[in-house]
């Protein structure tokens, strides 16, 4: 065992070595990594050596007969296995809404945060007392007044109370007991034990310890005993037993103490005691041998049952207790590995029994504890150690695992085939009758009395009503367009007829509904906010009800959820008045949760905004003046602020009246109420910018008090209310309080709170922006330590702290000039660290485009051009358009000076073009439409020209995206090097470019249209007037694209060309198309022709158009009259000639067609005309 401990010992001080090192930031070599090559493989293992060894266990029998089938039919199962080429499946067609990629759900609650999900918990109160209705009679007592409301609302609020003061005396008094039961650690001189120390010097006549089922501390009486933490050590003999023996207590012997409570059995052993290590075997019969008090004490591993042998108690001792549970434990035949008639035919046995036992009797057989021999068999006698289970571990007594343990069918009753109930539900939707639309699973609960067959002439006049409304919902919820709007109908025009109560009670449960989806409660809001205008007074009592619902759309992450809510509120603030609302949100002011207080705070908000400020301000000044509760006073400022943030501007003639209501908490006992008082203060000098400086004189001594005796978040509610208020004030004034408050945020610069850093770099911007600060001491005081300690790469991983601090730094180099900023970041753009390079990018793209490049020298020049290349080069993200757009600003605002670069720049452009990358062909294409000017400016039309060629060359892309690009990037050029200078030549490109309009992808026929657009404006005297008949069918089909710029674009296209080669032909293919049947394609058709008459004049058009209306055919006419009438309202003036040639249209047999559209177009041409 000494050389075990010594081989222990040496691997453990390897490893602590190890750790020593990695701590200390040592880099670890690869090759001090080594594995067990006799297993793994590696250096000089035998690579047959698993030859003949399965590799795999199968998970099943259906799964191994499956493996065999495999090895005796190789041939068959490849076959089986063959699929086409992933490329043709990816063109497989799809339906039209498998796009591929996961599909969101539509689910509110499957987006919604804990926080926002708390809405779930909100409860829709009962109706409320409308004194206004009722005056001065007597309200009913089952309806809840004002006075039951703040009363209940009171007793809430004590029950929180008288809880949460429970609690923490429970917790003291807990602690106070911990305290009064540890016994004072006497000072010691030896080392103290570990749980794992063998005790070499306990009495020999100790007894054996107890396991405890409970804490220690749940027993203060008992006599000290023998335990792991006891410093004073206690007399075993003078123990109160408390606590039953454990099964690793060793078995009592003569030298040993046995317990004063044991009861004696047959044999001196007592029952129910455990033989040391047969874990979880059978009990042996009584009177097993006692062990010899000298005799070595044998592992737990070394008795294996013999009674048992591996076999489970089959018969009836696992079954449920039926009168034979007290026998004997089975012997005989049940040892055997087969069962024998004895066995079985002690009880009905069902197949599924035996075969249970069976597989049973196989899993304990495998997974029997190993005993010491076998362990020694199968383990090396040098290198282990066996180890002392711990004190504390204490094994599963009553397996939960044993597949007999269930009752077994003696006494079972047996099957009998249940008879059917036709009525029974198995959610499957059932079919409503009278047009209604299919009920949804979830919908049951609220809809399922409509799948009641009952007749409506039995029902009463109430329950007719109610189960009006919910058809009338259910097609707003579920039905079609049609039905929607006609139910919608509806209800608005028989809101007062349904009654407020009826309709509510209804629609605010659905809108509680957790399974409900955006477009549903988007409608379901819809139905609300049109009943309101027809109840009006009528919605008194159901004020609260509808904001438990409302109110959580205020704080929704989507921004039309959240208009709709303030809209909603809006227009209830208007109905029920404002002491209606006060009274309805009143006990919510104070409220325990603070999802209720937040929501109440941004409704009351919107109350200020519908009804007026003035009319809020006497009971803000109440509420943020309360003594009773904080919760009060900050839901009180909290609305301060929202009405800041949601008004703007228009706080300004209540400015005053607002600082002075809520200046007081800046100095109040509460953190919360001081934060929450700076952030308002904060929100109201943004809402006021630049105006209103002297409205916070008040609030200017205590913040600056507070900013340099305050830490964390109130410290940063401080100055966040400091930066707004500087830049209302004069410039002399704005210096002075920049300067003292710079000392506390550079403190801060190195603060590791990323809220805090976010406020600090808002309030230095706001601060450097103000006109008193000067560019030297932002350069000498404020740079060293906001470069030292903002700009590192961990600043970029955070989007937020990302842009705060391109914004920051953008606005200091607006002071110090561009050569200050883009010096000290211009070597970060060769950083190892790509989300950091692209902020560096980011910032000198913003601060060149500000300020230009005129204060950048040479030298800085050179390392500009230099890392930006680098960057360029090296990016490997998704995110490219920061790079592009960093070095066409750079390169544009060098202009001339950027010449020398330029091959440097074109070589590396066409080495991407060739990349296997279609993203890095992409950016290369896109950059030559960025630096397209720049070259031309540089007067290298030899280097754009052979772009030219090379990006002729790389017209048959394949991916759609890169096209584009190098479409875009063609139109650069001639845009650029003109017509006439243009290589490839136009008569050669156009060619080339006409069966790449077929490509449906967006981008590429964007710029395509666009190229032909420039080329048909341009140059069209280079190409055959053939050619352009070819491109004029093309474009025909792009009328039917579904972006409106590629449309516009190919509308505008078709002038070009008419005015190249004349009308007749363009016009002879337009008229043609006004006899397909898409609208779509009809209206952009009488626009090209109208844009044909503007370019040709609109008499070489007209006559075509008047002989076309002559066709008989519906389509024909309405397009006809359709591009007259916007042939003179987009020709304008030029038109008046033709009036008297158009008017007989007036009097054509359209006018008296029952058809509307034929009455309606020519009414329309006469007010052109």
């Amino acid at each position: 065992m000494d050389g075990v401990d010594a081989e222990i010992a040496r691997t453990q001080e390897e490893r602590r070595r190890m750790e020593e090192a990695l701590a200390a930031g040592a880099p670890m070599a690869v090759s001090s990594v080594t594995f067990d090559t006799d297993l793994y493989g590696g250096g000089g293992a035998d690579p047959n050596r698993f030859a003949g060894y399965d590799t795999s266990i199968p998970a099943s029998e259906d799964d191994a007969a499956e493996e065999d089938t495999e090895a005796a039919n190789p041939a068959p199962r490849r076959l089986a296995a063959y699929t086409g080429h992933a490329i043709a499946a990816a063109d497989l067609p799809r339906s039209a809404d498998d796009d591929g990629l996961p599909k969101r759900s539509q689910r509110i609650i499957d987006r919604e945060d804990d926080y926002r999900r708390r809405r779930l918990n909100q409860i829709i109160s009962p109706e409320r007392h409308d004194p206004f209705a009722a005056g001065e009679a007597t309200p009913d007592p089952t309806v809840r007044t004002y006075a039951d409301v703040m009363r209940d609302a009171a007793l809430q609020k004590k029950k929180e109370d008288l809880l949460r003061e429970i609690a923490k005396k429970k917790k003291e008094e807990e602690e106070k007991e911990k305290k009064a039961a540890a016994p004072e650690q006497p000072v010691a001189t030896t080392k103290r034990r570990n749980r794992w120390d063998q005790s070499q010097d306990s009495d020999a006549g100790a007894g054996a310890k107890k396991a405890k089922t409970s804490s220690d501390w749940d027993a203060p009486d008992a006599t000290p005993g023998i335990g792991r933490w006891d410093a004073t050590p206690g007399r075993v003999g003078d123990a109160t037993p408390s606590v039953r023996r454990n099964r690793w207590d060793e078995t009592p012997t003569p030298g040993r103490m046995a317990d004063a409570d044991a009861t004696p059995a047959a044999g001196g052993v007592t029952p129910g005691a455990t033989p040391s290590g047969a874990w979880d075997a059978t009990p042996k019969l009584p009177g097993g041998v006692t062990p010899t008090p000298g005799k070595k004490q044998r592992s737990r591993w070394d008795e294996t049952p013999a009674s048992m042998g591996s076999a489970t108690p089959g018969g009836l001792g696992a079954a449920t207790p039926a009168g034979y549970t007290p026998g004997p434990t089975p012997f005989g035949a049940e040892n055997l590995a087969t069962p024998t008639p004895s066995q079985i035919a002690r009880g009905p046995m069902t197949p599924e029994q035996y075969q249970l036992m069976r597989w049973e009797r196989d899993i304990e057989e495998r997974n029997r504890p190993l005993t010491d021999e076998e362990l020694d068999a199968m383990f090396p006698q040098e290198g282990y150690k066996i180890l002392e289970p711990p004190a504390s571990y204490q094994p599963i007594r009553t397996p939960a695992r044993k597949l007999l343990a269930t009752p077994t069918p003696l006494g079972t009753p047996l099957y009998a085939i249940p008879e059917e109930n036709r009525g029974q539900h198995f959610d499957v939707p059932k079919e409503l009758g009278g047009g209604l639309p299919l009920m949804k699973p979830e919908d049951y609960q609220y809809f399922g009395t409509l799948l009641n067959e009952e007749e409506e002439e039995q029902l009463s006049p109430e329950e007719q009503k109610e189960r009006k409304i919910m058809k009338l919902l259910l097609k707003v919820k579920n039905g079609t367009p049609p039905q929607r709007k006609t139910a919608l109908r509806q209800l608005t025009d028989k809101a007062r007829e349904f009654g407020a109560g009826p309709l509510f009670n209804k629609i605010l449960p659905l809108l509680m509904q957790p399974t409900l989806e955006d477009q549903e409660r988007h409608l379901l809001v819809k139905v609300i906010d049109r009943v309101l205008y027809k109840l009006d007074e009528l919605v008194r009592p159901f004020v609260h009800k509808i904001l438990v619902v409302i109110e959580p759309l205020l704080i929704d992450e989507d921004y039309y959820a959240r208009v709709e809510g303030r809209e909603i509120i809006s227009n209830l603030s208007k109905a029920a008045g404002l002491a209606t609302m006060i009274a309805a949100m009143r006990p919510d002011i104070d409220n325990i949760d603070e999802y209720v207080r937040n929501t109440t705070a941004r409704a009351f908000s919107v109350v200020a905004s519908a009804l007026g400020i003035p009319a809020l301000l006497p009971f803000l000044k109440a509420v943020c003046q309360s003594k009773k509760s904080w919760q009060a006073r900050h839901t009180g400022i909290k609305i301060v602020q929202q009405i800041a943030i949601l008004m703007g501007c228009a706080v300004l003639p209540h400015l005053k009246s607002l600082v002075e209501i809520i200046e007081h908490g800046l100095s109040d006992e509460n953190q919360k109420v001081r934060t929450i008082t700076a952030l308002s203060l904060a929100a109201l000098a943004e809402a006021a910018a630049p105006y209103g400086i002297e409205s916070f004189d008040t609030v200017l001594k205590p913040l600056w008090k507070g900013i340099r005796s305050h830490r964390g978040k109130v410290l940063a509610a401080f100055l966040k209310a400091i930066g707004f208020i500087i830049p209302l004030m004069d410039a002399l004034y704005a210096s002075y309080y920049t300067k003292e408050v710079m000392q506390v945020l550079i403190r801060e610069f190195q603060s590791p709170d990323e809220e805090m850093k976010k406020i600090v770099l808002k309030v230095v911007k706001q601060c450097v922006s103000t006109e008193g600060v000067e560019a030297d001491y932002i350069r000498n005081d404020i740079l060293p330590d906001f470069f030292k300690h903002f700009w590192v790469r961990r600043m970029a991983l955070d989007r937020r702290n990302y842009k705060q601090l391109v914004e920051t730094t953008v606005e200091m180099a607006n002071k110090v000039g561009v050569a200050d900023i883009v010096g000290r970041v211009v070597e970060d753009l060769k950083d190892e660290s790509e989300p950091y390079r692209r902020m560096v990018m980011e910032t000198i793209e913003k601060v060149v485009a500000n300020l230009g490049a005129s204060d950048i020298d040479a030298r800085l020049e050179e390392l500009l051009i230099d890392g930006i290349l680098y960057a360029f080069q090296e990016q490997t993200s998704d995110d490219a358009n920061v790079m592009l757009n960093g070095f066409g600003a750079v390169v544009n605002a060098l202009g001339q000076r950027v010449k020398p670069y330029l091959p440097q720049i074109c070589g590396t452009i066409k080495w991407r073009l060739n990349n296997k990358s279609a993203k890095v062909r992409q950016q290369a294409a896109d950059l030559i439409s960025r630096i397209a000017i720049v070259m031309k400016q540089c007067q290298e039309e030899q280097l754009m020209g052979h772009l030219g060629v090379v990006l002729y060359e790389y017209l048959g892309e394949e991916y759609p995206e890169v096209l584009g690009s190098i479409l875009g990037a063609l139109k650069a050029i001639v845009n650029v090097i003109g017509m006439t200078k243009m290589t490839p030549p136009i008569k050669d490109l156009l060619p080339r470019l006409t069966p790449i309009l077929k490509n449906r992808h967006e981008k590429v026929q964007e710029n395509c249209i666009d190229l032909v657009g420039r080329i048909a404006d341009r140059g069209a005297e280079f190409v055959p007037a053939r050619e352009w008949m070819r491109i004029c069918f093309e474009l025909l089909e792009m009328l039917k694209a579904h972006k409106k710029g590629i449309r516009r674009a190919t509308v505008n296209t078709f002038g070009y060309i008419a005015k190249a080669i004349g009308p007749q032909d363009v016009l002879a293919t337009l008229l043609n198309n006004l006899k397909v049947q898409e609208r779509q394609n009809r209206v952009c058709t009488t626009v090209a022709i109208a844009i044909v008459a503007e370019t040709c004049s609109p008499f070489t058009v007209l006559p075509a158009l008047m002989n076309e209306y002559r066709v008989p055919e519906l389509n024909v006419q309405n397009g006809v009259l359709k591009s007259l009438s916007f042939l003179f309202e987009y020709i304008g003036e030029m038109g008046k000639d033709y009036n008297m040639l158009s008017l007989p249209y007036l009097k054509m047999p359209s006018w008296i067609e029952i058809w509307f559209t034929g009455r309606l177009l020519p009414l329309l041409l006469s007010t052109w005309l």
